[in-house]
C-alpha cells in the first residue's frame, strides 16, 4: 500500500508540476516560460520524485514505465495493474488541483489544458500518424534509459538525474507534435477535464506509449538482462 500512496502523490506532482507549467505560466505575458520552460518542469518534477519516492516505489508514474519495466523483466506482472490504478489516479487529483488553481482567475476557461492531441489539436498541426510515431519513438526511447539508468552495472545515485532530463529532451522533442505524453496517467488526467475532442483522442496516447514500453523492454532485455 506504501508503494502506492507514494504513486499517487508522485504522479500528481508531475501531473500538477508539468501540466501546471503549460497552463499557469508558459504564455504567461512577456515572462512566459514557452516550450523550453515546460520540459524542464516536466523533467524536474521526475528528478525532485526519484530522490522523494524511488526507494519506496521505485519511482514510475506512468502506467507505460511499469509495463515497460515488466517487459524487461524488472517488475513484477502483479504489480502492474495496482500501479497503474495509482498513477491515474495520482494523475487526476493532480489535474484537479490544478483546475481549481486555474479556474480561479476571472475569465477563465479550460480550452485545452494540456491535453495532448493531434491533428486540428496538435500544436504544431501534425497529423494521427505523425503524432502515433512520435508517441511510439519517445517512449521507447524513455524506458531504454530508464532500463539503462537503473540497471545494476549503471552508475549508482544518478538514474534520477538522467531519467528526468532524458523526458525534459523527450518533451523538447515533441510539445509541438503530440503536447508530450509518453505517459497514459497524464494523457487521462487531463482529457477527462477537457472531455469532448480529447477524450475521442485518448486512446492514442495509451496505445502508441505502451508499445513504445513493451518494445523497449524486450529490447534491453536482449541487449543487457539483468542477469549477465
Amino acid at each position: 500500500m506504501k508503494k502506492l500512496v507514494a504513486e499517487f502523490i508522485g504522479t500528481s506532482w508531475l501531473v500538477l508540476g508539468g501540466c501546471g507549467s503549460a497552463v499557469l505560466a508558459a504564455a504567461y505575458p512577456e515572462l512566459g516560460i514557452g516550450f523550453v520552460g515546460v520540459a524542464l518542469a516536466f523533467g524536474l518534477t521526475v528528478v525532485t520524485m526519484a530522490y522523494a519516492i524511488g526507494h519506496i516505489s521505485g519511482c514510475h508514474l506512468n502506467p507505460a514505465v511499469s509495463i515497460g519495466l515488466w517487459a524487461g523483466g524488472r517488475f513484477d506482472k502483479k504489480d502492474v495493474i495496482p500501479y497503474i490504478i495509482a498513477q491515474v489516479l495520482g494523475g487526476i487529483a493532480g489535474a484537479g488541483i490544478l483546475y481549481l488553481i486555474a479556474s480561479g482567475k476571472a475569465g477563465f476557461e479550460i480550452g485545452g489544458f494540456a491535453a495532448n492531441g493531434f491533428g486540428e489539436h496538435s500544436p504544431g498541426g501534425y497529423g494521427m500518424l505523425a503524432a502515433l510515431i512520435t508517441e511510439v519513438v519517445m517512449t521507447f526511447m524513455f524506458l531504454i534509459i530508464i532500463l539503462g539508468a537503473t540497471h545494476s552495472k549503471a552508475p549508482k545515485y544518478l538514474a534520477g538525474l538522467a531519467i528526468g532530463l532524458c523526458l525534459t529532451l523527450i518533451h523538447l522533442i515533441s510539445i509541438p507534435v503530440t503536447n508530450t505524453s509518453v505517459n497514459p496517467a497524464r494523457s487521462t488526467s487531463q482529457a477527462i477535464f477537457v472531455g469532448d475532442w480529447a477524450m475521442d483522442q485518448l486512446w492514442l496516447f495509451w496505445v502508441a506509449p505502451i508499445i513504445g514500453a513493451i518494445l523497449a523492454g524486450l529490447v534491453y532485455r536482449f541487449i543487457s538482462p539483468e542477469t549477465e
